[in-house]
């Protein structure tokens, strides 16, 4: 047992430990003074504190065991996501979250990692030779396909988007022809440009159907990064005064606990979602780029353990967690400041929200598995 432990990656403890004190700090400084949520900063310490724990856990059970029985997983996670529609009350115009007594759940974020497990044991049959269309690359599309449709209609386009994008990154290291990727970039491009001809020829009519169905926000995310010329101050409200407020930060930042009084007392979520904002405005450019180095050195842990692993199903599992939270990272930051739209992705480690951060603590403790476990597996193979 303590052999195990010991090939934990001492390094990426580390920076966990950072993003611990960083998240609880920032999170005590967005919730400062405000009744609505009291303790946050606590409950953060709580949650990381359960974090590491599971870490310690995953790390001793051999994720060969996990792999065998992928499909569990998966089907137990496609079931959270169908009980949602039944179970769940609706927060915010969205059926997401089980309410488990003063806690929530969200089945959308753990399908994340189900979904990994379940797309490295199909790619791991082929041992690294070129996917095959019909074999590997449609079967994986269809078995991330059901999730995604069933995490739209909650909807929740956030936790939807990162499922395409753990594919692509999975597919691409799971020696994916050049071919398909070039057919894949085509369809994306494609659909991209239908989607925006038709947001354009309907937008009158799409508007009111959302709006309608409770869901006007939506309209109002996705006019705002289209057209942000033509969106009206409040649509582009949120979007304006985050950059306001990281922009006011400057190199140094106002100071810590020194931002509620400007724009960030606009911004929805800056526990949680916005966090990033908070960042930018008391510690300005030094404190972000500080956690953006501490983001980089992460993932580059992750990416030296994947390339260091002898099993490629080990391999592939690492490098689908990297890819979600490597686009998650960049969608959060890009949509404070303006280059991507807004979506509600948090800020992996770092916003506020006890089951995001278990599930990417429970990531980490399936890499440290992988990399506990390649003297086992060379000695069995």
């Amino acid at each position: 047992m303590l052999n195990r432990l010991k090939k934990m990656d001492w390094m990426m403890l580390i920076i966990l430990g950072l993003f611990m004190a960083i998240s609880t700090i920032v999170v005590r400084s967005a919730t400062y003074n405000n009744p609505m949520y009291v303790n946050l900063d606590m409950m953060t310490l709580i949650f990381y504190g359960l974090g590491f724990f599971v870490i310690i856990i995953a790390t001793l059970v051999d994720y060969r065991l996990i792999l065998k029985i992928w499909y569990v997983w998966y089907a137990l996670g496609l079931i959270m996501l169908v009980l949602v529609f039944f179970l769940a009350e609706e927060k915010n115009g969205a059926r997401s979250w089980f309410e488990l007594g003063p806690l929530s759940f969200q089945p959308a974020e753990m399908m994340k990692l189900f979904l990994i497990i379940a797309i490295a044991a199909i790619l791991g049959r082929r041992q690294g030779d070129p996917l095959k269309m019909r074999s590997d690359v449609l079967v994986v599309a269809i078995f991330a396909f059901v999730p995604f449709v069933l995490v739209m209609i909650q909807p929740d386009l956030g936790n939807a988007i990162i499922y395409v994008f753990i594919v692509l990154g999975m597919l691409w290291i799971g020696n994916v022809r050049y071919m398909y990727v070039l057919i894949g970039m085509a369809a994306v491009v494609g659909g991209l440009i239908l989607f925006v001809t038709l947001f354009n020829t309907y937008n009158a009519d799409i508007r009111e159907y959302l709006n309608g169905e409770g869901k006007g926000h939506w309209y109002e995310r996705i006019n705002t990064y289209i057209h942000p010329e033509e969106a009206s101050a409040d649509e582009r409200r949120q979007s304006d005064n985050a950059k306001i407020a990281i922009g006011s930060g400057g190199l140094a930042g106002d100071g810590y606990m020194q931002g509620e009084s400007k724009n960030r007392k606009f911004i929805p979520y800056a526990y949680s979602d916005s966090i990033f904002v908070v960042i930018g405005e008391e510690f300005g450019f030094q404190g972000a780029a500080v956690l953006l180095l501490l983001y980089f050195l992460f993932i580059y842990r992750m990416i030296l353990i994947a390339y260091q692993c002898y099993d490629l199903r080990g391999s592939f599992i690492i490098i689908g967690i990297a890819t979600m939270m490597v686009f998650q990272i960049f969608q959060n930051i890009g949509m404070m400041i303006g280059i991507m739209p807004i979506t509600g992705i948090t800020l992996p480690f770092i916003s506020y929200g006890g089951t995001s951060l278990l599930l990417n603590m429970m990531s980490i403790g399936l890499i440290f598995s992988i990399r506990a476990h390649q003297e086992k597996y060379q000695m069995d193979s």
